[in-house]
């Protein structure tokens, strides 16, 4: 026995000797592997358990417990150690069933010990090893954990990992040399579980790394062979992501997930799933290249439980840690989808199974409803199997929310009855207008759209989509592949609003509003933009208004704005300077033309103008309107006409002289275009011949009156000169005794209008127009007077007339040859004024009369009819009577009907 522990020995220090001279390290695996550590003059059966072959070449994990009951028994012998006694240690993996001995090149005084062999046979230190690079490329791990939970809880454990990774990337590199190594300390919890980090260059993912390891408790030093790795051979990825199980259209389970993003290569996964019915009961695994698959037909009540892991596809890895467990239960009724989102117009379809009392109903009985209150055509319905029932909604209209429900619920049921659980179809009116304009700068474009059309849809959230083409847009836009989004922006006014910048401006961009909800997403239909076509131009700048001497046009000049490059027309708007301008507009389609003339009603007032542009070829936008300019009243021209005139004669009966103070009214300024400045009074006698007076702009003047016959005619004048068009005032001495007007009256209608009527004598003189003259008698108030055509007889005054007062009435006839002799009335006439006054309240009155007649009518005639059918409801009708069978009543006189009766 002891020769042959004595050979054991010789051969283990052999194979050190081995190791050491050629410089080999270990090569890491991809799996787990176990490091077991022994003094040198320690047979390798005094550590395992028994039952074990002394080469190792059977070693089974069921030595654990075994090796750990020794331990539990031996801990008192740890302080006998001493803490620079270094142990080596070997390797063996359920792969490599050879325990390889150490190769230490690093520290040869490891190998010498004076521990009592019998010491170290109670204690001994074994652990489970695993190294891998993580997801990120970035971090290499190795991860330990202790056989022996217990048998080292009493004492502080160190580990650390000494590394060196090469600096030039070698076919067969040469292990470093002891100095060379970089420490680093390792995280150990309680648990006797310990994790080494080593960061790894991306660039040195295909180098050598070279590392071991020191594991120090109870004053023991173990140390590992040295080992080797190449860090891309060893990746663990990220478990993958997004599982997510489905039913499919033909009522199959399909699992799906997600690769991680990080991996450089291509990836295998491993699915376990379990199924779990009223019926049955079973577990499996497959391992797929692809991120889905699709397992059987799926049964309603079941339960479905999916976990999936991922590892390199071609070449070595590590498997990365299983999903969290997704679990899919399904009801009674399988909907499938359970729910869909889609857009106005457009075609979807739903599937269910049924099972209803145990037993799944047959496809071909199952009927479908809309809201529990309509019921779908079954020209609709499709069998798609024995136990799958297919619906299709054609060109769908938008969902009308019904209080809290934003969705239609669709009932899969059997001819007799409707489970609860239902179906949600949302439909939504995806066309959302996108409008975009483009500066006057043609430096960014803006472009806006609103929300209403998905304010029902709760959960969404909305995105601008593009893609830009090199030149213009294409005939038909289309939803592009390759997109970006863009960061719009919520406005008070409810649109979102999107900048592009810099832009360029013959490119087309197609964009959409992409609709995201937890149920799907949405695009609405795409429009294309050229932002040389959406320009909104920049308005017209040095605007000015003006009215043309002479002519009286308005005349609105400005000039075009730099950009853009297009020719342009013009609109312009123009009206009265008020608070709220009434504004009418005019349109100048000569890209040339830089003002615009036409005519106006008013040209004595303040005009606002204002100017816009846009292309001529009627792309883009019109411009804003440019600053208001407004007009300045002047005079544009000689006044259309001089005043009205009247005049008031004193005479000097002992002097035989008159003087004849004349009296005007002031020009209007339509009449006075725009203004008068001063008045001239221009005489006209057969004796002294034609002079003229410059009176100002006083409205009285007073001449002497001494020849026979005198004309007077009063001018106005303004910066321009004098009026054209004057009204002549002839005096006369002959004429003043011609009498015309053979009557005058006057009739009050009420103390603000008094009606005059005159009657005229046959004459052969040329009648001009009338003057009337009125003033209180006996008072020297002011003379009020007008002037009447000739064609009128009568006329109504309008002014405030006291009732008590007594006034007096002059009308003047005016000729050609002179002011004819007045007829004057000293009061209003007495006869007949009540008949004018009935004449004026005869409009008021007839209207009432006449509406109170026909209501009056209607009310009566409604009596009637409800008088009769109270007092004549049950009188029988003669027809039904015995005694009248064979009578003519319309003939019959009432005599008969008497007698019949008594």
């Amino acid at each position: 026995m002891t020769c042959k522990k004595f050979y054991v020995a010789l051969l283990h220090w052999e194979f050190i000797y081995v190791i050491t001279a050629f410089n080999l390290a270990y090569p890491i695996t991809p799996w787990r592997f176990k490091l077991f550590c022994m003094p040198p003059n320690t047979t390798y059966d005094l550590l395992l358990p028994a039952g074990i072959s002394k080469n190792t070449s059977n070693l089974s994990g069921h030595y654990e417990a075994v090796v750990e009951a020794k331990f539990n028994s031996s801990g008192t012998y740890f302080s006998n150690l001493s803490f620079k006694t270094t142990f080596p240690c070997c390797f063996w993996s359920e792969q490599d069933k050879n325990c390889s001995a150490p190769g230490d090149n690093i520290d040869k005084k490891a190998f010498v010990s004076t521990v009592n062999s019998l010491v170290f046979q109670q204690i001994g230190a074994n652990w489970n090893i695993q190294c891998w690079m993580k997801e990120d490329l970035k971090l290499f791990i190795c991860y330990m954990e202790s056989l022996f939970k217990n048998s080292v809880k009493n004492y502080d454990l160190k580990v650390h990992l000494l590394y060196v990774l090469p600096e030039v990337l070698e076919e067969s590199p040469l292990v470093p040399q002891k100095g060379s190594f970089q420490l680093v300390q390792c995280n150990c919890s309680v648990h006797e579980c310990c994790e080494c980090h080593v960061p790894v260059p991306t660039a040195k993912l295909n180098y050598t790394l070279f590392i071991y390891l020191k594991i120090a408790y109870g004053g023991v030093v173990f140390q590992s062979p040295l080992m080797s790795v190449q860090p891309i051979n060893i990746v663990k990825p990220d478990p993958p992501l997004g599982l997510h199980m489905e039913i499919t259209d033909s009522g199959n389970l399909k699992v799906s997930w997600s690769s991680p993003t990080l991996v450089p290569f291509q990836l295998q996964y491993q699915v376990k799933y379990s199924e779990n019915s009223t019926t049955s009961m079973r577990k499996t695994d497959e391992i797929v290249s692809a991120t889905s698959l699709l397992l059987d037909s799926v049964l309603p009540g079941s339960s479905y439980e999916v976990q999936v892991r991922g590892k390199r596809l071609d070449g070595p890895g590590i498997w990365s840690d299983w999903s969290t467990p997704l679990i899919f239960t399904t009801q009674d009724v399988i909907y499938f989808p359970p729910k869909i989102l889609t857009s106005v117009g457009s075609n979807v379809s739903f599937h269910c199974i049924y099972k209803n009392e145990n037993k799944i109903v047959s496809s071909k009985k199952i009927v479908w409803w809309m809201n529990l209150a309509e019921k779908i055509p079954e020209s609709q319905y499709n069998v798609i199997n024995d136990h799958v029932s297919k619906v299709t909604f054609p060109n769908l209209n938008a969902t009308k929310p019904r209080g809290k429900f934003t969705y239609d619920a669709v009932y899969c049921c059997n001819e007799y009855e409707c489970p609860h659980r239902y179906a949600e179809l949302y439909v939504i009116d995806a066309n959302i207008k996108i409008s975009c304009e483009t500066d006057g700068y043609l430096t960014k474009m803006t472009c806006r759209w609103s929300t209403n059309a998905t304010q029902s849809l709760v959960g969404s959230t909305l995105q601008l989509r593009y893609h830009r083409s090199r030149l213009y847009c294409s005939d038909v836009p289309s939803i592009h592949a390759i997109s970006e989004p863009k960061d719009c922006h919520l406005q008070r006014d409810g649109f979102y609003e999107c900048i592009f910048q810099p832009i360029f401006l013959l490119s087309g961009y197609t964009m959409w509003i992409r609709i995201n909800h937890s149920l799907g997403s949405l695009d609405s239909i795409p429009t294309c933009v050229i932002p040389d076509s959406v320009v909104k131009p920049l308005p017209p700048s040095r605007v000015k208004a003006e009215f043309t001497v002479k002519t009286g046009l308005l005349k609105i000049s400005w000039e075009k704005p730099l950009f853009p490059e297009n020719n342009l027309q013009f609109q312009i708007r123009y009206g009265l300077s008020r608070n709220e301008v009434q504004w009418k507009r005019y349109d100048v389609y000569d890209a040339k033309s830089k003002s615009a003339s036409f005519p106006v009603p008013d040209l004595c007032a303040v005009y606002a103008t204002q100017v816009r542009c846009k292309r001529l070829d009627g792309l883009g936008y019109w411009s804003n309107w440019s600053i208001p300019a407004y007009t300045v009243v002047m005079d544009i021209n000689v006044p259309v006409r001089g005043p009205e005139v009247w005049r008031i004669i004193d005479e000097d009966t002992t002097k035989k002289e008159r003087n004849v103070t004349l009296l005007w009214k002031p020009l209007m300024k339509n009449d006075s275009l725009c203004s008068v400045r001063r008045y001239m009074v221009k005489h006209h006698t057969s004796q002294n011949g034609t002079w003229s007076e410059d009176v100002g702009n006083h409205t009285k003047f007073t001449f002497l009156w001494t020849e026979q016959t005198h004309t007077v005619t009063v001018l106005a004048v303004n910066s321009i000169g004098a009026s054209f068009a004057n009204f002549n005032l002839t005096f006369s001495w002959p004429m003043s005794k011609v009498n015309i007007v053979k009557s005058l009256s006057a009739y009050p209608l009420n103390s603000s209008c008094v009606i005059l009527s005159w009657k005229l004598l046959p004459s052969d003189y040329n009648l001009m127009y009338f003057i009337l003259e009125w003033k209180i008698l006996n008072e020297d108030n002011e003379i009020k007077w007008l002037r009447i055509p000739s064609s009128v007889k009568k006329y109504y005054v309008h002014d405030y007339f006291i009732p008590i007062e007594k006034y007096q009435f002059s009308l003047y006839p005016i000729f050609m040859e002179g002011v004819g002799k007045p007829k004057i009335i000293n009061s209003f006439t007495q006869d007949n004024i009540g008949k004018h006054q009935n004449d004026a309240g005869l409009y008021i009155i007839v209207p009432i009369i006449i509406s109170s007649s026909i209501l009056l009518l209607g009310t009566l005639l409604m009596s009637h009819q409800r008088m009769k059918k109270l007092f004549w409801e049950d009188v029988p009708n003669p027809k039904n009577c015995s005694w009248a069978q064979g009578l003519n009543f319309q003939k019959v006189p009432l005599s008969i009907f008497l007698t019949q009766n008594i």
